[in-house]
């Protein structure tokens, strides 16, 4: 299966994101990825989708989404045309064995400490999907305590925007 990211601009109000998601609920697909943000206007927001399936599927929810009355437009986005990054945020333990362990591997990926304490040490991280899963793998030979990580943010790369696709 391949994994499709989705930008979908919708006008900015109460229960939009709910009739996107339940949309794809309605029709059992699954969600990987899903990040909401308003806009450079407060009257659109932006929900990005990430889910895999195959060309039919992804075909079936852009088709399902246009016909929702909040959608001003949809764009799928790839590698290739789009910049896409994620964050994240993950907190070890503090161990004097494996202190320098994890803060050259954190180097390595040039994570940023954001918190720093007795007990342990958060890391800000952020890149592309791959590069974060790499890191994680990574410190899973150390001690997790917890591990917060965005979806995926995504923009065309050039002069086109999203709102130049419209479905009016």
């Amino acid at each position: 299966m391949k994994r499709y990211t989705v930008a979908v601009l919708v006008n900015n109000q109460y229960g939009v994101l709910n009739r996107v998601t339940s949309m794809f609920r309605r029709r059992q697909f699954n969600i990987s990825a899903l990040t909401v943000s308003e806009t450079e206007t407060s009257k659109l927001s932006r929900i990005t989708v990430v889910f895999e399936g195959e060309e039919s599927v992804k075909q079936q929810i852009i088709n399902q989404l246009y016909k929702l009355p909040d959608v001003y437009s949809i764009k799928e986005l790839d590698d290739k045309t789009s910049v896409s990054c994620e964050l994240l945020l993950i907190k070890m333990k503090n161990e004097q064995n494996s202190r320098e362990d994890i803060k050259t591997a954190a180097d390595a990926f040039d994570a940023t400490i954001m918190n720093y304490s007795k007990d342990s040490v958060v890391y800000q991280l952020a890149g592309d999907t791959q590069k974060i899963d790499d890191f994680i793998n990574l410190m899973r030979d150390y001690t997790i305590l917890e591990i917060c990580r965005t979806g995926i943010v995504s923009l065309e790369k050039g002069g086109s925007t999203i709102r130049k696709v419209t479905n009016f």
